[in-house]
This record gives C-alpha cells, structure tokens and sequence, in this order.
C-alpha cells in the first residue's frame, strides 16, 4: 500500500466516464478519507463534508455552516469568507446544509488562489472562532425594538421565516419529513423559525466539537492541479488531530404499514383561499444500487419529464390542478424518495387527485409504459449523463455531490460516478424486451405501502396569527424578565455590537493570501468566433472542444412584433415546443425532442444596446438546440418542423401552459421577491427593462390573468394571435445563429445547418413601436411573508455620470463590504446585493429575506455617500479589482460561450469596449470610487423605490414613503 504525506492509497482505479484517474485514499493518523480526482478539467474543486445529522429543528448544523465561515484561528478576522469573496478569482465559493451533510466547496481555475481557498476553508472548519457574538448574530438574539418591543433576529432566523413564507418550500420540508418520521431527516436541519430560538450557544458549540472533525469528514479534490500538494495540504490539518471513533450514520427509515395523509396550513394571500397543494410521496430504496437509481431516473423522466408524459399529463389534462407539485425523485439521501402531485387545487379535493394517481400508475403497470416514451427517457439520461453540462456550476462540484450519496453512507463513492456499466444494462434489459420498469412501479409505487399524502391547505390569516403568536409570545418574555434578564439581554447586545463595531486589524486583515495584480491576465481569453453570411442570416461559428456534441442558438427578431403582443412571446415561444405540429401531435413531437436531441430551449433575449439610447434595445426570440453531432440532421429537421408547421389549434393545451405559466410567476414572488423588485425597478428606466418585466415580471403575471380569462371565450383571437407571430418572429430576414462545435466536426455541421436556414420563411416585416410603463416613484406589492425584499433604483444617466469600467469596482465593494455589512450583518438580512448595468446607466439595489424596510433604504441611500467617504487601503483596493476580473472572466463550458458571444454581438459589446474596461478595472482607484459615489449620492434624491412584504407592513411604510402605492397581486 503507498503512502504519502500521511495518506495511504485505497483504490487508484480510472474512471472512463470522465477520463480521471480516480484515488481513494486513507488519512492514517484520523481516518479521514479523500476522493481525489485527476483530469483535464481547468476548473479544480476541492470541497469538505462532514456527516451532520441534527437530532431537532433548531438549525444547528445551518446556523454553525454560516459561523464557522466567521474567522479562525489563522485568520482571525471577522469574515474571511467575505474577504475572500472580495478578492479571489473563485468561480465557486459557498457552503451547504443539507438533511445529513454539511459540504464546504471552492472552486477556481487559477491554481494559486485555489490553494488559497482550500487553505482558507479549511482553517475555518477546524478552528473556527466561532465566539458567542458569531452565534447571536448568524443565528439568534433578543433586541429591543423602537416601540421599546422585545423582538428577535439573526441571519439564519429571518433566512428561515423566508423560507417558512414559500408554499413551495413549505410542501417539500413537510413531505419529507413526514415521510421519514423516525430518523434525522423528520427534522428540519435549517432550521424551523419557530424552534430556532431554543438552540443554546452551548449546544451549538457542543455540535461543532462532536462533528467537525477529519474522523467524520470526507474531503474531495478534482482537477489539473498537482495531486500530490493535495496530500500535502490536506495532511498540514488531519495531522494535527488523533482519530475519533466514527460518528453514527444515518439509521434507514422503517417502512410504514399502511400509507398515511397528512395536513399542514399554509400562508396564503386572500386571492389564494381556494388554492390548496396535495403530493403523494413514496419512500424507495437505498442509493447504493445505481442499477436501480438510473432505473428510477428513466421511470421518473418517462411518468412527468416532459409536458407529454402520460402522469404529468393526466394530473394536468384533470383540470383538478393548475401546475405539478412535488419535487419528484430524491436521490441526495439515503433512501430515494419520489413525490408528484398538483398545486391550486380547490380544498377537499386531496382524495380525488390521490386516486387519479394510483389509478394512472395501476394502469401503466398494467399496460406498460409506452416505448417512444421509454425511448425518450433512456436518450435524456444517456445525453445527460455523458454531456456533463452543469452550467455554471463545476462539473468536480457536481461529482462530489454524487460520490456523496454513497460515500457519507460509508459506502463507495465510485457507484454513483460509474454510469456507464449501469446505463449499458438497463438499455440491454430493455432491447430485450424486459419489463424492468413496470417491475419497479408495481413494487416500490403501487404494492409499497410506505406513502404519505400530505395536503398543504391555504390559510389566510396564518401569517397574522403566527405574527401576534410571537408578539404575545414576546411580550410574555419581555414582562417575565427581572433585572439580571434584562441584562443578560443587554450584554448579549453590547457583545455584539461590539463585535461588529470593531474593525479587522490591517495585520489580520493582510493575512488572508490573496493574488496580486500581477497574477491577472492582462487580456481577456477571446471566445473563438467566425462570423459568415448565408443570405440574410448573419452564422457566428465557434470551434471550441465538445466532445461530439453540437450546440445551435437560432436568434429571431422581435421587433416586429405588435406591442399588444409582446407579453404573449414567451408562451409562443413555449407553444412550439409543447403543442405539437401538423404532423406529429404533442405527445410524439416532445418524446421525438428527447428521443433525439439533447433537448430544445426557449429564451426572450431583451437587453440595451451600448451606445444607444434608453429606447434602443437588442430583442430575440432564442431557440437553443444540442444534440450529438451524427444526429444533428434529426435536430434541424425537428427545428423546421416546429417553425413551420406548429398547430396553434389545441386550445386544451394552451389554456394548462397558461395556467402552469400564471402559477409559476405567483409562486415565485415570495421566494425571488430580490429579483422581482429588481425588474420592477428596471422598467422605470429603458425600454429594455419595461419589456422584461413585461415578459417576465408582474407585468407578465398580470397579463397572464387576463389571458386566461380570454381563453374560456375566444381561442380563436388567441390562436391569430400566435399565427400572427409566426409570422412576424420566425423569418431568416435579420436572424442571427450560433453554432458551437468542435473544428473537426465543424464543415459537417455547417452545410446541414445552411440548407436548413435557406429553407426558412424569408420575408422582411417593419419593426413596430413598442410602449413604456407607467409607474408609480414607490410602490409595494403585498405577499403573504414574513420578511420582506427591499428595492431602491437610482438612474445615474441624469446626474452626467459616464460609465468607467472602474464603477463595476466600486459597484462589487458596495455589495461585499457596505451592504453586507449594514443590510445583513447588523441588519439580519439573509442577503443584500447591488447591480451596476454597465449600457444602460442605472444602479439596483435590493435585499433578500430582509426583517427592515425604511432602515434598508436608508442605507442604500447612503451608498454614495459611504463610497464619497471610503479610503481604501492598496491591499483593499486589489482585492477589489482582483473580484471585480473574477467576475469578468467567469468560467464558462463551450455552449456557454458560444452564448454569450452571440449576446455580445447582438449588443454591440465589441472586444475593442470590453478591452477598454478592463483596463479600466485593473487601473481603478479612490478618485474614481468617489467620483461614481458622487453620482449614486446625487440620483439618490430621485430614486424608485419597490418593496414585497405583508401588507401591514407596507401600508406603516407608506408613512416613511410618501406616495407609495400598494399593489395587491396575489
């Protein structure tokens, strides 16, 4: 067995499927255990997980993965996670809390500040501070309000009563934990806001003493960075420790003898009071079997992954519901679970949607499932699977993750990665003509009796009585105190303020390692780009590395589009993807999509054009294909199909999109109530920001409710309606398209990809007028919550402020230092951010699950004035501008690239402007940061303002707020 500095291999083994050398290795001195992957991935991930199962809902692993984050003992300042954020190139920087784990990840493609991330990292997780100052405010405390009320807060506090306030959210944590009633996943590990406030800062010290430990932790490394330093530094802190006996695993959860229900309320707006959710949950088996995982992920894309699968279809094609509930299969624990049902049912209907599931399963099971549907899932997970297209999230990210569902277990981590011998038997049981999946329904859905059905029933006055609830509760604490409570209350306080108040020392804060700006690439890494003409289409080819994969954006004008119109692109553009054609009907058309392709996308693209003025703007209707190379001809052949011969007729279908559509947007106020405030704030600006949120704002919500509506008694106008953009939108008359593949597939891909432009409609349409929003200066738009996201927008194009690529600078030092500080450190907010749009001129400013209101305006009020009054140090400064290039040179996978090459183009961002700004950035400093404060300071006398929130609180914000006019949407 080899040895090397202090680890003694395991396994060392290739993993095909990634091209990886593969090493499992044992830490001899604690027998902490490292997955260490070899690649060509330029992306490294190094990641930390500890097995966390709490034993009660007070938050504790939550509260103590935010802590740990708040200085240690090599880096004894008060947030070097926030410092790190500040000045690293990281392309991944987090920490998660799940039912079981506590996972620490980085990632960053430079070597240099990896390391720094990982030495960061782990510093923090086994030496932490974590003083008691770090516990009140991360997780709890009591403070005094200005009425003279005892109230509480902290981060985690106010970040779980969000939570709490998602209905969506609400029916997950409540499925799963009636399903697994007597093990450590019965508990809400982030914590329940009403059980939070019993977790002692013993206990949660106590927590961090019996897990956090290189005996209960399983550390990951992936990348082509040098596996042997990995060693190296990882063995700098195991070997500071003696090994412990293991922690207790996750003990299975015992299967019910009979199926249960459930009901739990859920806070609901007024409008909402006819509107209840129902799942049906089942528990399944272990996650140690990959051949029955993969089986489960076929079973599960065949019954509700596509708009045509027979379950998700006969839920929606009920008319019981408006949308699907339920997350689906669950494949993170260590048992898989699997929960589907409908959202907007009408109160007392729960039996009736419970029994149109069991009768749908009983007759697939009986029946079979239908081949093209079966075909379609095994294509899905086969492309999935070898694409490893994880977006912006790294691909060793996502590995760790899979190797965890095994691996924390104490089983191997190398089953969840091995794919391949799996998928090849299943496909090879299937072509038999082997039942296997019917096998698996009959035996883990419709003869399991391990079931929950839980209803989630709408409760319109929950939020209030949860509200006095606490206040009464509150008060009766406030009037119990005696003298020594009130100053134990007191310290507690001065403790934390304390804390807060005193600044890092310039000696702590220069030992966190960072880059220097020498380490920066002085030219941005250009996206490979060749641009042809075929006609009237301008073609953007980009030969990057894809491993056999082409992808393809089809870029179509909307400027044609009547005004009256526009809100209906995005549902059109999800019309031809879902409706079916003249020759393939729905159910065929979406099997054929997933059978063949990698799939086919949607996207309303809307965006200023730099240079240009507030009503200038770059609008497209994107279609986003991919597919293997071979089969591309299948993928344009299917693309003209939909751009031709899609048939608007099916009515039944349109009016469920519609309504699916309607539920969505409703449901996602509350949880992305920041990025709502945020369009809202934006389409006061440009006609670009108006026609977002006309696409996908309230504004688009609003139009949704009147267009089904419309639907009951004239389909026909509808259906002219999209004909009329068919004929507007998909013309090769000024489309743009990009395609990226590699170079040696790129001239068999390109002649196919020509005669299918040529084969396009061709007609030229005049561009149409398109209108503004007129919107109040504040408003309020109510939302059963009991935080609120707090926006302030500032257009600095009145102030004669010009845009210097030093601004993004100061805009990102805003954000990690100002805001973080006063919104959520002393505020109790979960988050605060501030985006600077660079072409059209305007600042945003928004919080996210925020206790305040008139306190969080304040301070983003004051932003200029904060930036007037900063003197950064050299050191602050780099660091700043170091962040400021991370954000610029965010790593991308090919498609993504290719993308974002196409957006460039359609903007006008030409390298020549981007050149300039980053110069721009790598020579910022505090003349500038002054000089774009002055501006913030001076549009702050005229900013907009929108806030989500109760409606109590809104109407008591309309005193602070003169003329703040309040939107009930809900």
């Amino acid at each position: 067995m080899s040895r090397m500095h202090g680890f003694s291999v395991l396994r060392d083994e290739t993993l095909d499927e990634y091209a990886a050398q593969a090493i499992l290795y044992r830490h001899d001195r604690t027998g902490a255990q490292l997955l260490s992957l070899v690649l060509e991935d330029a992306n490294k991930v190094f990641g930390a997980a500890f097995r966390t199962p709490p034993e009660c809902s007070t938050g504790v692993p939550h509260i103590l993965e935010h802590s740990v984050l708040c200085g240690s003992r090599n880096y004894p300042v008060k947030e070097p996670f926030v410092e790190l954020l500040k000045g690293s190139l990281n392309t991944f920087l987090n920490a998660f809390t799940y039912p079981d784990k506590t996972c620490y990840p980085v990632a960053s493609t430079n070597v240099r500040d990896f390391y720094n991330l990982v030495d960061v990292y782990l510093d923090a997780v086994f030496f932490p501070r974590i003083p008691k100052a770090v516990f009140l405010q991360e997780g709890w405390h009591f403070e005094w309000s200005a009425a003279e009320e005892l109230i509480r807060s902290g981060v985690v506090f106010n970040e779980m009563k969000g939570v709490y306030s998602s209905p969506d959210s609400v029916l997950g944590e409540f499925s799963q934990r009636l399903l697994f009633p007597d093990n450590t996943y019965g508990v809400d590990s982030g914590g329940d806001p009403r059980v939070i406030p019993q977790l002692t800062y013993e206990a949660f010290k106590a927590f961090h003493d019996t897990y956090y430990h290189p005996s209960n932790c399983r550390f990951f490394f992936s990348g082509d960075d040098d596996p042997t330093e990995r060693l190296r530094l990882l063995n700098e802190y195991c070997s500071r420790f003696d090994a412990r006996p293991a922690t207790p695993g996750v003990v299975r959860q015992q299967p019910f003898a009979t199926p249960k229900t459930a009901e739990m309320p859920y806070a609901a707006a007024p409008g909402q009071a006819e509107r209840a959710f129902v799942t049906v949950n089942w528990l399944l088996p272990d996650t140690t079997d990959q051949d029955m995982v993969l089986a489960f992920d076929v079973l599960e894309h065949v019954l509700i992954g596509l708009p045509s699968s027979p379950l998700r279809k006969a839920l929606l094609d009920s008319g019981l519901g408006e949308d699907l509930a339920g997350g689906g299969l669950e494949t993170e624990l260590r048992q898989m679970s699997f929960s589907v049902g409908l959202k907007g049912i009408k109160p007392g209907t729960t039996t009736d949607v419970e029994r149109l599931i069991l009768d749908t399963l009983t007759r697939l099971g009986a029946e079979g499932l239908p081949a093209d549907a079966v075909e379609a899932g095994v294509n899905a997970l086969e492309f999935s699977l070898r694409e490893n297209n994880t977006g912006s999230f790294p691909r060793g990210l996502s590995m760790m993750l899979r190797s965890l569902t095994t691996w924390l277990h104490d089983g191997d981590p190398f089953t969840p990665l091995r794919f391949s011998g799996p998928l090849a038997r299943l496909k090879a049981r299937l072509a038999a003509g082997e039942p296997v999946l019917e096998e698996v329904l009959r035996l883990w859905f419709l003869d399991n009796p391990h079931r929950l059905t839980l209803t989630l029933a709408p409760d319109t006055e929950l939020d209030a009585k949860r509200v006095a609830e606490e206040k009464a509760e509150l008060a009766d604490v406030a009037a119990g105190l005696d003298e020594a409570g009130r100053a134990a209350i007191a310290a507690d306080l001065a403790l934390l303020r304390q804390f807060q108040d005193t600044p890092d020392s310039p000696e702590d804060l220069a030992r966190i390692p960072s880059l220097a700006l020498a380490d920066l690439p002085r030219d941005e890494t250009p996206i490979p780009q060749q641009i042809r003409q075929a006609d009237d289409v301008e073609l953007l080819l980009h030969p990057l590395e894809t491993s056999g994969i082409a992808y393809l954006d089809l870029a179509f004008p909307l400027t044609s589009v009547p005004d009256r119109l526009v809100p209906l692109v995005p549902l059109f553009g999800r019309a031809l993807l879902e409706l079916g054609t003249e020759r393939f009907d729905a159910v065929t058309l979406t099997r054929r999509i997933a059978a063949k392709t990698g799939g086919i996308s949607r996207e309303a693209l809307v965006t200023s054009i730099v240079g240009g003025g507030a009503d200038d703007l770059a609008a497209r209707l994107v279609l986003r294909g991919k597919a293997t190379v071979e089969k591309m001809p299948e993928l344009f052949e299917i693309l003209k199909e939909i751009i031709e011969k899609t048939d608007f007729g099916n009515r039944e279908r349109f009016t469920q999109m519609a309504t699916e559509s309607k539920s969505r947007l409703e449901r996602r106020l509350a949880p992305s109530g920041h990025a709502t405030a945020g369009s809202r704030l934006r389409a006061r600006y440009t006609l670009a920001g108006a026609t977002g949120e006309r696409l996908r704002g309230v504004s688009q919500l609003l139009f949704l409710r009147e267009l089904t509506a419309r639907l009951a008694d004239d389909y026909n106008g509808v259906r002219r309606d999209l004909e009329t953009l068919r004929e507007l939108i998909l013309t090769r008359a000024g489309a743009i398209v990009g395609l990226t593949v590699s170079e040696r597939d790129m001239a068999g891909v390109e002649k196919p990809l020509a005669a299918f432009l040529a084969g396009l409609p061709a007609a030229a349409n005049a561009p149409a007028a398109w209108s503004r929003l007129e919107l109040p200066a504040a408003e309020g738009i109510a939302i059963p919550a009991q935080v609120h996201y707090v926006g302030l927008g500032l257009d600095l194009t009145k102030t004669g402020w010009v845009f210097d690529g030093a601004d993004l600078v100061a805009s990102r030092y805003l954000r990690m230092a100002y805001l973080w500080d006063r919104v959520r450190v002393r505020g109790g907010a979960y988050g605060a951010f501030c985006s600077l749009d660079r072409i059209a001129g305007q600042a945003v400013f928004v919080s996210y699950r925020d206790p305040n209101t008139d306190a969080t305006l304040e301070v983003f009020r004051q932003a200029g004035r904060y930036l007037m009054d900063a003197a950064l140090s050299d050191e602050e400064m780099t660091r700043a501008v170091i962040g400021a290039i991370g954000d610029i040179d965010a790593h991308m996978l090919p498609d993504a690239k290719g993308h974002v090459a196409l957006a460039r183009r359609l903007t006008g961002d030409t390298a020549q402007i981007r050149a300039e700004l980053r110069a721009q950035v790598l020579g910022a400093g505090m003349a500038r940061f002054r000089q774009y404060g002055e501006a913030l300071d001076a549009a702050a006398r005229d900013a907009a303002v929108v806030v989500l929130g109760p409606a109590p609180s809104l109407d008591a914000l309309g005193t602070t707020e003169p003329g703040l006019v309040r939107v009930d949407v809900l």
